[in-house]
């Protein structure tokens, strides 16, 4: 069974590039547009094994999701990559704070979000 992977970005063109690339490395991959809707996208999932998100979107940003997903019993413990084009040391901190596991600066290569996605999940 291949893994599942949330990815949330704002821009369609980005949440097409991300898509594409997991999923001809084999994961399955869950899409949503802003924080909110990876909200609802987790709540109906039966299991995310790892969540890609973009920093800055409208309503609910990466930062509030992951403090979000972390008060959730549920997904407390999955991995959550920052996938944005803040590459600030305050950004990383204020996400590293929240619970995220690791930050991927955009514009990113395909290998590099793939071998990021083997490491955490150990495949």
């Amino acid at each position: 069974m291949s893994k599942t992977i949330l990815t949330v970005d704002d821009s369609a063109s980005m949440r097409q590039t991300i898509v594409f690339t997991l999923k001809e490395a084999g994961y399955q991959v869950i899409e949503a547009v802003d924080g909110k809707d990876a909200l609802q996208k987790l709540a109906g999932a039966s299991a995310v094994d790892l969540v890609v998100t973009d920093l800055n979107m409208p309503n609910l940003d990466g930062i509030g999701l992951i403090k979000e997903i972390r008060a959730h019993q549920k997904h407390r413990f999955v991995p959550i990559v920052m996938l944005t084009t803040e590459s600030a040391d305050d950004r990383k901190q204020q996400g590293k704070a929240a619970g995220a596991t690791g930050w991927v600066v955009k514009p990113f290569r395909g290998e590099q979000l793939v071998a990021v996605a083997k490491k955490l999940l150990g495949s």
